[in-house]
C-alpha cells in the first residue's frame, strides 16, 4: 500500500464541474482507501494498492465518462512533494503567489529552451524534473506569464498549486 497525492487539472473552472463528495466516491470505487480531498480544485490524499499511474489514468478515464470532460491527473508521494517544496528555488514573498506546477512527465532540454520565449515581465519559472516552479511578482490574478502558454511549449500537462496548498495537503497526509 502507498500513499498518493493526487491533483487534477482545471476542475471546478470554466464549466468542469466536480463535487468533492462524488470525486471521493469515484476515487474509492477505482481502489482508493482513506481518500481525504482538499478544497474543491481536484486534490486528495489517498491510500492505493497497484501502480500509481494506471490508477492515474483511470481516475482521468472516470472523470471522462462520468462527467463528459477530460482532465489529466497527476500524482506524487509525500516525499516527493516535500522534495518540490525543498527545491522551490525562487524567494517566497508570499505563499499565494509561489507555485509548483506538476507536470505529467519531465520536459525535454528543447522544450524548456522554446517555453524561454514566454513572456514573463517580473514573474519567474524554472522547470527541475517533473515540476516547474512559478513565482508570480504580484500574484498569479496580475501576472505577465501566461502558465498556459509556458506548459504548452514544454509539451506536458500541468497543473498548478500554491505553496500553502501543497504543505496543506502534505499535512493532511500525516
Amino acid at each position: 500500500m502507498a500513499q498518493r497525492i493526487l491533483f487534477v487539472r482545471a476542475v471546478n473552472v470554466g464549466g468542469a464541474s466536480l463535487p468533492m463528495a462524488e470525486f471521493r466516491e469515484l476515487l474509492g470505487s477505482l481502489g482508493a482507501r482513506n481518500v481525504r480531498t482538499y478544497i474543491a480544485s481536484g486534490n486528495a490524499v489517498l491510500d492505493l494498492d497497484g501502480d500509481p499511474d494506471a490508477f492515474d489514468r483511470a481516475v482521468e478515464k472516470g472523470l471522462t465518462e462520468r462527467y463528459g470532460y477530460v482532465r489529466e491527473v497527476m500524482s506524487r508521494t509525500a516525499e516527493e512533494l516535500r522534495a518540490a517544496l525543498e527545491a522551490h528555488p525562487f524567494e517566497v514573498v508570499d505563499e499565494k503567489w509561489s507555485y509548483v506546477s506538476f507536470l505529467a512527465g519531465e520536459p525535454t532540454p528543447a522544450a524548456i529552451e522554446a517555453a524561454a520565449s514566454v513572456k514573463t515581465g517580473d514573474d519567474l519559472w524554472q522547470v527541475i524534473g517533473r515540476e516547474l516552479h512559478l513565482r508570480y511578482a504580484n500574484g498569479a490574478g496580475t501576472a505577465t506569464l501566461n502558465q498556459e502558454a509556458l506548459t504548452r511549449k514544454l509539451g506536458v500537462p500541468a497543473t498548478a498549486r500554491n505553496l500553502r496548498t501543497v504543505r496543506a495537503l502534505l499535512a493532511l497526509s500525516g
